[in-house]
Order: C-alpha cells, then sequence, then structure tokens
C-alpha cells in the first residue's frame, strides 16, 4: 500500500462541532462479509452485539496541553504545547513550541498573570520539541494545578482556532480517568451514560485499558512507501483484569469490539504467538497497515480519519481497503462528519 492510496476531498468545515447528545451521531454499519453499508444512528449499535459480547474502551485523560506565554526580555509571545512529563521531582516537560525558531537553551518563559509559572528551556532536541523545566517552589500538587489552571483544552486547529468552554467536558469521554493524553480517543466520545446502561442491561460486557494519545498519532506521513514511517511511541497499561476479560471472551467465541484506533493498537501490541494477549504496560510504536492480519477484535467502530492519516491506514487495513474507501466517499455523498467531532462507522 501507498500514502498516494489514502487520499480523499475534505474540507475542516465537515464537523467543527460535536452533536448536542453524544450518542445521536451518525453510524455508518460496514458488514465485510457482504459488503452491505447501513446507515444507523450511534444509539444503534447495541442492535448487532448480544450478551457476553466484549466492548474494550480506552479510559485516557486529556489534560489542558495547550499554554500561552512570553519570551524573557522580549515579551514575544508563545504557544506552548505540554506533550508527556519527563520527571515529576525535576519539573520537566517534554514540549513543542511555536514559534520555536527564537527559543533556545538558557531561554526563561514566562505565563499566567503576576508570572505564576516560569520554565526554563534546558534541551533543544528538534526543530520544535524543547525540553523545559518549570521553576516552581511549591507542592507537585500545586504545581499541576497552576499547570492545568493556565492550560487550555488541546482542541486540534483544523477543527475550530477558538476553543470554547463546553470543549473541556465535550473533547473527552465520559469514562476518562487516567490523565496523560494529548488527543482524546475519539471513537469513544459517542458513548453516553444512557448508553452504558443500557449495554448493562443487554449484559453486553465493557472493560478498559489506557493508551495515553499524543501527537505523534496525528504526525503526517511524508513517505509513499508505508514501510517506511515510524510512528512516534505512545505509553499504554493493560491490566491483568483487562487480559482475562479479553481471553475469556475469546475462548467462549464472544464478539470483540475494539472502540477505536488507539484501543486496536494496543491490542495487537500485547498480543501473544498464541492470539490472546497478556497484561503489560510499556511504549508502542506499532504502525498498522494493510495488508496485516488481525489477532484479537472481531468488529471496530471508529470516526471518519482525515485523508492520508495512519487511523484511516488502519482501518482500511480492518475493513479491507476497496470497502473502507467506498465507505468513505458514500459518507462524503451523505452528509456524515468527519474528524475528532465527527460520526461513526461500525466495521463488523
Amino acid at each position: 500500500m501507498k500514502l498516494s492510496q489514502y487520499g480523499y476531498d475534505f474540507t475542516p468545515e465537515m464537523a467543527q462541532y460535536p452533536t448536542i447528545n453524544r450518542d445521536d451521531s451518525r453510524l455508518m454499519v460496514v458488514h465485510r462479509s457482504t459488503g452491505e453499508i447501513e446507515h444507523r444512528i450511534f444509539k444503534d449499535i447495541l442492535e448487532y452485539f448480544d450478551e457476553k459480547d466484549l466492548f474494550v474502551f480506552n479510559d485516557t485523560k486529556v489534560f489542558p496541553a495547550r499554554l500561552y506565554g512570553n519570551k524573557e526580555k522580549t515579551g514575544a509571545e508563545i504557544e506552548i504545547f505540554l506533550l508527556r512529563e519527563l520527571n515529576r521531582e525535576l519539573r520537566l516537560w517534554d514540549v513543542l513550541v511555536d514559534p520555536a525558531r527564537k527559543i533556545r537553551i538558557g531561554n526563561k518563559l514566562y505565563f499566567g498573570d503576576d508570572d505564576l509559572l516560569v520554565a526554563e528551556v534546558i534541551d533543544n532536541t528538534t526543530s520544535r520539541g524543547r525540553t523545559l523545566r518549570f521553576l516552581f517552589d511549591g507542592s507537585y500538587e500545586e504545581f499541576k494545578e497552576a499547570l492545568f489552571a493556565l492550560g487550555e483544552t488541546p482542541l486540534p486547529r483544523w477543527v475550530r482556532e477558538k476553543v470554547e468552554p463546553e470543549d473541556a467536558e465535550r473533547y473527552q469521554t465520559i469514562f476518562a480517568a487516567k490523565e496523560g493524553a494529548v488527543a482524546a480517543p475519539t471513537a469513544g466520545m459517542h458513548f453516553s451514560k444512557h448508553l452504558l446502561k443500557r449495554m448493562e442491561i443487554k449484559g453486553v460486557d465493557s472493560t478498559f485499558l489506557t493508551l495515553h494519545v499524543g501527537l505523534g498519532n496525528f504526525r503526517t506521513v511524508d513517505v509513499e512507501d508505508l514501510s517506511k514511517h515510524k510512528m512516534d511511541s505512545e505509553q499504554y497499561i493493560v491490566s491483568p483484569e483487562t487480559a482475562e476479560a479479553v481471553n475469556a471472551a475469546k475462548r467462549s467465541g464472544h464478539k470483540i469490539l475494539s472502540v477505536g484506533t488507539t484501543v486496536m493498537r494496543t491490542l495487537e501490541t500485547v498480543t501473544s504467538t498464541q492470539g490472546m494477549i497478556k497484561a503489560d504496560e510499556g511504549w508502542t510504536n506499532k504502525f498498522i497497515f494493510a495488508p496485516h492480519e488481525f489477532a484479537v477484535a472481531d468488529a471496530m467502530v471508529s470516526n471518519f480519519h482525515l485523508p492520508y492519516s495512519t487511523q484511516l491506514m488502519m482501518v482500511a487495513a480492518f475493513g479491507g481497503y476497496d470497502l473502507v474507501m467506498k465507505a468513505y466517499e458514500e459518507a462524503h455523498k451523505e452528509g456524515y462528519r468527519f474528524g475528532t467531532y465527527g460520526d461513526a462507522m461500525l466495521i463488523l
């Protein structure tokens, strides 16, 4: 498969705001065995699953990763995007800086009224990346409170330039629990409390793993030969309880639904040669594109992803390239909403 095979007409206006109710998004249902495509509402998803089938969710939680500040002496405005915490005690963070060209090692950056937070640039690793040490005398809890109070919900710029107060809650799943993501696992955002309750009543099981979504998931693929693309690593955690739930469902022949590409990537990362998964935690840079033999999930639900994206490549590998690209073409024609706040596709 080549990069050029994953293009289609896309405009950012295809979904700038989410639906009022999470489970009122549209749901395209794609049947791999027949090629049939159905048009439903997301809350109908339970009609395709039975008692003891298993939904696997990602419970990562997005933190307010975007900060605005000023450079020392010049007062030049800068934007910082927090990527990951490197050292809790030393207050070290891996960040992106914009504009990056004038930020050098030793520079101090100031954030908030009365310079509530001050950071020093201590490493210059890439053209945009930096390591910052925040200079803060209080406790770690006070530091995190100050940092996140100054931060903004990291809604992707292509969705909307202006972040609104509602985004803090809406750009998050309702089961988000473990802080660490700079982007939301969007397939999970369609699930409402009411829908989870209906799952429980029907007897459809659920379990959770964690993959802290990083910006690397959205890095542009700039090589035509996909085998030469390198994914950035993202941290994952699969508990013994989750591994047992997935393996029990697999052994008993019940369907396993991967809720999103982040769940699928994690499941495929921790799969053993016997086709079962193991409890584990670490970092994965697994890049899934066709041809790929999926070992765990029988079904997958995912948003409509951007052209040339690694997420689209994974979905096409799972659903079949021709069928998925045909479904995207139909979604475009039928007015489906694409991207972060868009509609969803269920592949069976």
